[in-house]
């Protein structure tokens, strides 16, 4: 029997952490109390944001599979409806992502970029529920309340990443537009 070795570089190393603090901030984020299912702060979005400024897409890309599929196997989701939500959620997120990260800086920055996400992480998730869960007006009236709190999430994530990287300087945060 032949035995496998496997390369593991420093890049995969840096993916693998950064995709477990952002599963350790989805896991504990399922334990804060929501006031309608749906509705979270998306702390594991600024883990994602900082990733896709400091090491680009494709990294923010595999963060966050890696996290989608590992918290959902950690908190008993693993294709159940909200499992399903959530990928809908991290693809629009993803897409918005890839299509405005050559976006230029000095008009879009951390903020911008995180509402971006919040609003599309919720559109994803809307879309997916009136087309399998609801009836097109009952998320006709959930509409403002979740984009009130894509709002206010977003901005508040974005800011926390703006101070991040203001603290870290950030190495390489231009580099996520190539």
């Amino acid at each position: 029997m032949r035995e496998v070795r496997l390369a593991i570089s420093a890049e995969d190393r840096r993916i693998a952490a950064l995709a477990a603090l952002a599963v350790g901030l989805s896991v504990a984020e399922a334990a804060l109390p929501s006031p309608l299912p749906g509705i979270k702060p998306g702390l594991a979005n600024i883990v994602i944001l900082l990733v896709l400024l400091r090491y680009g897409f494709s990294v923010a890309a595999w963060v966050m599979a890696m996290r989608l599929l590992a918290a959902s196997l950690m908190l008993g989701s693993f294709l159940t409806p909200g499992f399903w939500l959530a990928v809908c959620g991290a693809t629009a997120v993803m897409g918005v992502l890839f299509l405005v990260r050559s976006l230029p800086r000095a008009l879009f920055g951390p903020v911008s970029f995180s509402l971006l996400m919040a609003f599309a992480h919720i559109g994803g998730q809307l879309v997916l529920a009136k087309l399998w869960l609801f009836t097109a007006a009952d998320i006709g009236m959930l509409i403002p309340v979740f984009a009130l709190a894509a709002l206010v999430f977003g901005t508040v994530n974005g800011l926390i990443v703006a101070r991040l990287i203001a603290q870290d300087g950030v190495p390489g945060a231009q580099s996520a537009h190539a």
